[in-house]
């Protein structure tokens, strides 16, 4: 089973995004916050992470870039979220190697 972890601060989206991909089939797993994230990416070893830009504590970017300078997450899959879509995000985003569509 694909195992997707969903990080958002924000509780309707954390259960929206949780139940959206629970019925396409995946075992999903959430956090609230950053330290959150980390923890059980590193326990769960899940195969997606969707992630929240403006997160509590440590940012969405600053996961990101702790993931990719560990060798066992370089190439783990993360979709980022935001609600803003500013430029400065697109080019940190962007800066960490993401795709932006």
């Amino acid at each position: 089973m694909t195992k997707v972890l969903v990080v958002d601060d924000e509780p309707n989206i954390l259960l929206s995004l949780e139940f959206l991909m629970e019925q396409a089939g995946f075992t999903v797993f959430t956090a609230e916050d950053g330290e959150t994230a980390l923890q059980k990416i590193h326990e769960l070893d899940p195969n997606l992470v969707l992630l929240d830009i403006s997160l509590p504590g440590i940012s969405g970017f600053d996961v990101l870039a702790e993931l990719r300078e560990n060798e066992r997450f370089q190439h783990l899959p993360v979709i980022m979220l935001t609600a803003h879509g500013r430029e400065v995000e697109r080019e940190k985003g962007m800066a960490l190697g993401l795709m932006i569509t």
